[in-house]
């Protein structure tokens, strides 16, 4: 049961419950890793939106390294979510089980690189610091990137505002006022309540990995990745077993 659950939850074949529950423990390690990177580099690195303003505000100041600062992390996100494209269409167009259990082992691998890095700040603090805040903006595009391809651009877990526009939306349907109360009339408008769960879901849960990881890498540092890191493991795990199982049984063959 508990690997017919993993091999759902990250397997090629997708659904919404698993798309859902997915969304759910990614959400929970974007808002981990993006609280206690603020605490570690003392800047956000999960939306280009604020990246962009800073760009274009420190343009307008004249604080050049700054901006060159902010290009770069958009850079990086934009990278992350290239890797992220390319290793789900190599593994796509060979039909494997893990397609997207390699961008998951990625960021895996990555976060456990970044508790690394940050363990190291105060050493080399002109070159650890900047290279951290990278390594965050590449993470969070590779992870953003995931969910997108999983979904059909239908969840985001990196950022909140397009879940809280959608909730807004959705609250906007609720408070209309029908002048039919038949809900199955053509022009009937309604709350979806499905899609209310998913974005109360992902916002929720994005919350709360803010609490852990700021509470985490507060009282026990980097080594808070630890979990988070683990936990994509187990999640990409199944898939790529079962290609290493039919990669085997085809050479026995």
């Amino acid at each position: 049961m508990p690997l017919n659950f993993l091999r759902t939850l990250s397997g090629r074949r997708r659904t919404a419950r698993a798309n859902r529950q997915l969304g759910a423990l990614l959400a929970l390690v974007a808002g981990a890793v993006n609280a206690g990177g603020f605490l570690a580099v003392h800047q956000y690195t999960s939306h280009m939106s604020g990246i962009v303003s800073s760009v274009a505000d420190h343009l307008v100041l004249g604080n050049i390294l700054l901006v060159l600062a902010g290009v770069a992390s958009l850079l990086f996100f934009l990278a992350g979510a290239a890797c992220t494209a390319i290793m789900i269409n190599w593994a796509r167009h060979r039909n494997l089980h893990g397609e997207y259990s390699l961008s998951l082992i990625a960021e895996a691998l990555l976060l456990l690189l970044f508790g690394v890095l940050g363990a190291h700040l105060d050493a080399f603090v002109a070159i650890t610091v900047p290279l951290t805040v990278l390594l965050l903006c590449f993470i969070m595009g590779l992870q953003n990137a995931i969910m997108a391809k999983m979904s059909n651009s239908e969840i985001r877990t990196t950022h909140l505002t397009g879940v809280v526009t959608d909730l807004g939306i959705e609250l906007g349907r609720m408070l209309y006022w029908n002048r039919s109360r038949r809900r199955d009339a053509a022009d009937y408008v309604g709350a979806r309540w499905s899609r209310v769960a998913l974005q109360v879901t992902i916002l929720s849960m994005f919350f709360v990995g803010g609490i852990l990881g700021a509470i985490g890498f507060k009282y026990l540092g980097f080594s808070t990745v630890l979990p988070f890191s683990i936990s994509l493991f187990v999640v990409a795990l199944v898939p790529l077993m079962d290609d290493v199982g039919a990669l085997v049984g085809g050479r026995r063959e």
